[in-house]
């Protein structure tokens, strides 16, 4: 049985405090205001429809980069036993390119879009790293609870700074600002400094692996990560209960994603206000930290995967129940269920899989989970904005989650059993 006895609670903390400092980013910029930024200030131009197919196509590029690049990032930083190298590169990325947005000026749609796709990569790519790293801060018994907290963390820092950057937003003569544009443009700029400030502590207290030597950078160690990539292709047969859940996670995260990304711009185009749209992200929120610490304990009760497939089926629920919303209320009720179920889906997921791979390939493996879930980034987001572009109805988009949700929840339960 694993036990690593040495683990500190300050390391703990250290780890999940990077969930409180990106989730800033998914929250402020990808959930909340560059959906509504993004089609009424940059692509404002473009009709309602077509700015959500773009927005949707600058989320699958992002995600595109990302499939080319985890797994090698993944192999590399396994290889070299440099993972906390690799997450701040990808975080100084991500902040770079957040703050950049505050720049842009009114009409430069596509310059925008660039930069939040850059931005995006950041993200995600930092992300490679910051789930490798769970295994060096959790036993395998202790790896979901772990998990959950990193995500309820995310869930109660990105939700203080959007609370934050909503109040600039609804009042910005208060914070000395002239308009609500340069309120939206400064929140950029402070999830920036937000998401380098609480950085800090996974770098500075969370220990590398100290079974795996370290290696230099070389061409050769560049050669060896491309191979490793390549023999786990080829290997990944054998692990036939990893190879089926992948297969699960590629569908269902992908609604999951979707649904973060392009509720906003959901909402929009079916006439809710900008206002509203904002209140309702901030309940995700709040009613996130707790429930993610919930869904933690009950996955030890009940089991990881009849937790996992009660968060599915919410997500279902929410897919359908999303094309009868005629008002605001029915927003705020979605938006809760979707707090209730969002991130224990995400943190059973990562514990789920964290108990699958093989010692000593955790950084690599977890490139490949993030390439299973960045690569479903591509569909999403795509099939919501075009369908609805296709049939002028942004109702046939949001149902088109289901060709995602039901398969994943059919294959997940095949899944063989322990």
């Amino acid at each position: 049985m694993e036990s690593k006895k040495n683990i500190t609670k300050k390391q703990i903390y250290s780890w999940a405090l990077y969930d409180w400092a990106n989730s800033a980013f998914a929250t402020t910029v990808i959930a909340g205001f560059f959906p509504i930024f993004f089609k009424s200030f940059w692509a404002g131009d473009l009709s309602p429809s077509e700015s959500s197919a773009w927005l949707g196509t600058a989320n699958s590029i992002s995600g595109l980069a990302i499939v080319f690049i985890a797994p090698f990032l993944g192999a590399l930083a396994d290889i070299s036993n440099k993972k906390k190298f690799f997450l701040g590169f990808f975080a100084f990325l991500g902040v770079i390119f957040t703050g950049s947005l505050f720049f842009i000026a009114q009409g430069q749609w596509v310059i925008a879009m660039a930069v939040y796709a850059m931005a995006s990569i950041g993200f995600s790519g930092g992300n490679v790293f910051y789930d490798a790293l769970l295994t060096n801060v959790s036993s395998k018994e202790s790896r979901n609870r772990v998990s959950a907290l990193g995500y309820s963390l995310g869930y109660l820092g990105g939700g203080f700074l959007f609370i934050f950057n909503v109040c600039m937003y609804l009042y910005p003569e208060s914070f000395g600002l002239k308009s609500i544009t340069d309120a939206v443009l400064f929140s950029f700029l402070s999830v920036s400094v937000w998401w380098a400030l609480f950085t800090i502590p996974i770098l500075k207290f969370v220990p590398e692996d100290r079974n795996v030597t370290s290696v230099s950078f070389s061409l050769n160690l560049f050669t060896q990560s491309f191979k490793r990539v390549i023999s786990t292709f080829k290997d990944i047969r054998q692990y036939k209960k990893l190879s089926i859940f992948l297969l699960a996670y590629w569908l269902y995260i992908d609604g999951v994603h979707t649904i973060v990304r392009m509720a906003i711009a959901y909402g929009s185009d079916i006439g809710l206000q900008s206002s509203d749209m904002i209140i309702a992200l901030i309940i995700t929120q709040f009613v996130g930290f707790p429930a993610t610490i919930a869904y933690g304990f009950l996955g030890d009760k009940f089991g990881l995967r009849p937790m996992l497939s009660i968060g599915i089926i919410g997500y279902i629920f929410v897919t359908i129940f999303s094309t009868f919303i005629t008002s605001i209320t029915g927003f705020y009720f979605l938006a809760a269920t979707i707090g209730i179920f969002q991130g224990g889906v995400q943190s059973i997921s990562r514990a789920f899989f964290s108990r699958l791979i093989p010692e000593n390939k955790d950084a690599e493996f977890f490139g490949f989970y993030n390439l299973v879930g960045k690569s479903s980034v591509i569909i999403g987001p795509v099939l919501v904005g075009w369908v609805a572009y296709t049939f002028d109805n942004p109702d046939y988009g949001i149902l088109s989650l289901l060709l995602l949700f039901i398969p994943g929840l059919l294959v997940l339960w095949l899944m063989p059993k322990d």
